[in-house]
């Protein structure tokens, strides 16, 4: 006589995550029709940037009786003579000024932060955590409160009004977040590969130039994009210690606006000028940017 078995039951998967809706959503859409909707939120970002272009392109006139997108039926609106203006005006002296200011600081910062973070993540010496947390303690300090101080120093030395001025004090207000973001990334790095090295007789300058910074490049670009970006667009370091002949573009647009009210063909030309160089930027480096974002977020 054989007894009846009941049937097994079905393999369960509790432990399995439900898809959420935005997940679900996207397993419909699929990989092409994502992109396809990621390209047209891309564009519609760059929308305000098109319309700037564009009202830099057209006389005051036009501006103020027409929008801009007029433009796509009235081609014979474009002119260049604000950016004739523009330049008369002497605003070339302030791009290369801004260039000045802007790349010896990015350079400077990477460079030193890149040292120290390194020193921070992997050389051992006395007093490293207590320094760090100074570092670390830095990044709340608002730049308000050393306005003044700095701009005595300044004074004291004959550097007020200068753009080595500007420059140091952009570098000493970049190095805490640049120290702080580089050293949570170089400690990723996998001991073995220093340990390694190491055991080759490899001195730390040499560990350091040929395995680490290359290793850290996600981060030094994404460290590099922010940086440019923070400075080229500053001003409030501009309006307290720079001059006339070493304002960057920020404060000569600031002088123009307040010499010319509402010239909105020269304001736009301008900001138009300031903003294609920061975009062409981080368009050409985004790769490094998305990679560096995401560096650390997975162990």
């Amino acid at each position: 006589m054989t007894t009846a078995t009941a049937p097994a039951p079905a393999p369960t998967h509790a432990g399995a995550p439900q898809r959420g809706l935005v997940g679900r959503i996207v397993d419909r859409l699929g990989g092409g029709a994502l992109q396809v909707v990621m390209v047209l939120l891309g564009l519609f970002w760059l929308v305000p940037t098109l319309g700037l272009l564009v009202v830099s392109l057209r006389t005051p006139e036009v501006n103020a009786a027409e929008g801009w997108w007029t433009i796509f039926t009235k081609p014979a609106e474009i002119t260049f003579e604000s950016y004739s203006s523009l330049l008369a005006s002497g605003f070339t002296a302030s791009f290369w000024n801004t260039v000045a200011i802007t790349v010896p600081t990015t350079v400077l910062v990477i460079g030193i932060a890149a040292m120290a973070a390194y020193a921070f993540a992997w050389m051992d010496f006395k007093g490293r955590d207590t320094l760090f947390l100074i570092v670390v303690g830095l990044l709340i300090v608002p730049i308000q409160i050393a306005l003044i101080p700095v701009a005595v120093i300044y004074g004291g030395v004959g550097i007020f009004g200068t753009i080595p001025g500007v420059v140091l004090f952009h570098v000493a207000f970049g190095l805490p977040f640049a120290i702080f973001l580089l050293r949570n990334f170089f400690v990723g790095i996998p001991s073995s590969l220093l340990e390694a090295a190491r055991m080759d007789g490899a001195p730390e300058w040499k560990i350091f130039v040929q395995i680490v910074f290359p290793l850290g490049k996600p981060a030094i670009a994404s460290l590099g994009i922010f940086q440019f970006l923070w400075v080229w667009n500053d001003m409030l370091i501009a309006l307290v210690f720079a001059n006339t002949e070493s304002q960057p573009m920020t404060k000569a647009l600031q002088s123009q606006m307040r010499q010319f009210g509402t010239n909105i063909d020269i304001l736009s030309s301008g900001a138009f000028m300031s903003l294609i160089i920061p975009l062409i930027l981080f368009f050409a480096f985004q790769r490094y940017f998305v990679q560096g974002m995401m560096a650390g977020s997975v162990k």
